[in-house]
């Protein structure tokens, strides 16, 4: 073969994974001239033996066949996991190609042991090995407008932020998840691309009338948020982190910070200084100096009402008081809690 027949891929940015795939496929089908039948099995679902029946054997006519393995984790985690798939690899008949995706919630700057024996093995073998990085949240806008170019778009002015404001990928917080973003963000491309058939700029206006917001939650930028006390951000990410988050898990992340938060209060206020609470807590450095920060914000009779309301949240959203409320209901009593305990007076 001419170009690779073979490729393991991994990384966060799913729409990057997705593309070498293709493109590798691509390639190959390009270089037996057909089109290669596309296969797809999770590594949960495959066995080494059951790649080897797909791609072992060429075909007479036509293309050959493209068999992508998603998530092949399960398949390579022990040495004799992927001592059996190594095997396979050198049987991989000229015309079929076979293509590892390995979506991560975090890219990995560096892989585990696993996955690094597995590279190594695809490479030994003549494989492209690649890791992909969602963009960051400074590089979406540049990101969104290279993948214009490429479909033939112009952007005017702001459009390109807008859409990356729109899918959720200008929010900072490192807990966000980015996996699909870019996909999301090339899907409303595509539809923006209709609205200008004769090639005329897509402008921010038009991003904002027709693509939805799209923003995700994020866990820290709420509790810093609650922290703070910024009522109306804080209400805000509640509103998103309602629709993806369990209710009792909230809770549990909000009754730790407000717990950390009456405990520095209280240590700050009998004469401990910030610069102890370190050691004195166990805690790192920076959560201890940002925990100090948000402390200058309340009281500890303000701290321990808002843990006594926290408990009587807990007890409608688990009905343990032997009710039962609508989901509704409920979160109408996390909004009236920000508003009695987190909004200042």
């Amino acid at each position: 073969m001419s170009v690779p027949n073979l490729g393991y891929y991994w990384g966060d940015d799913g729409f990057g994974l997705e593309r070498a795939a293709t493109a590798l496929g691509a390639g190959v089908a390009a270089d037996v001239g057909g089109d290669l039948e596309s296969w797809r099995i999770t590594g949960a679902e495959a066995t080494p033996e059951l790649i080897r029946e797909r791609v072992a054997t060429g075909t007479l006519f036509g293309g050959g066949t493209l068999v992508v393995v998603t998530e092949p984790h399960p398949l390579i985690r022990s040495a004799e996991g992927r001592a059996a798939l190594t095997a396979v690899l050198p049987m991989l008949a000229p015309g079929n190609a076979l293509v590892f995706v390995d979506p991560m919630d975090r890219f990995a700057k560096q892989l585990d042991s696993a996955r690094a024996a597995f590279a190594e093995a695809i490479r030994t073998a003549g494989g492209a090995t690649q890791g992909f990085a969602a963009p960051s949240a400074s590089a979406m806008p540049g990101w969104i407008a290279d993948r214009a170019r490429e479909r033939g778009m112009k952007l005017g002015v702001g459009a390109g932020a807008e859409l990356a404001r729109r899918v959720g990928a200008l929010v900072r917080e490192s807990d966000i998840d980015r996996r699909y973003q870019g996909q999301l963000a090339v899907g409303e491309l595509e539809k923006l691309a209709l609205l200008h058939p004769d090639g005329a700029e897509t402008s921010a206006a038009d991003v904002a009338a027709l693509v939805a917001e799209a923003v995700p939650g994020s866990t820290w930028a709420f509790l810093d948020a609650l922290g703070e006390r910024r009522s109306k951000q804080a209400a805000e990410l509640l509103d998103r982190l309602l629709e993806t988050t369990p209710q009792p898990l909230l809770l549990a992340q909000m009754y730790g910070r407000v717990r950390q938060l009456l405990e520095v209060t209280d240590r700050l206020d009998a004469g401990e200084e910030a610069r102890t609470l370190p050691r004195s807590m166990g805690l790192k450095p920076y959560p201890a100096d940002k925990l100090a920060a948000m402390a200058r914000h309340w009281t500890v009779p303000e701290l321990e009402g808002a843990l006594e309301g926290l408990f009587e949240l807990d007890m409608l959203v688990k009905g343990s008081d032997g009710t039962s409320v609508s989901d509704q209901a409920r979160r109408l009593a996390f909004t009236l809690w920000l508003a009695e305990h987190i909004a200042r007076r």
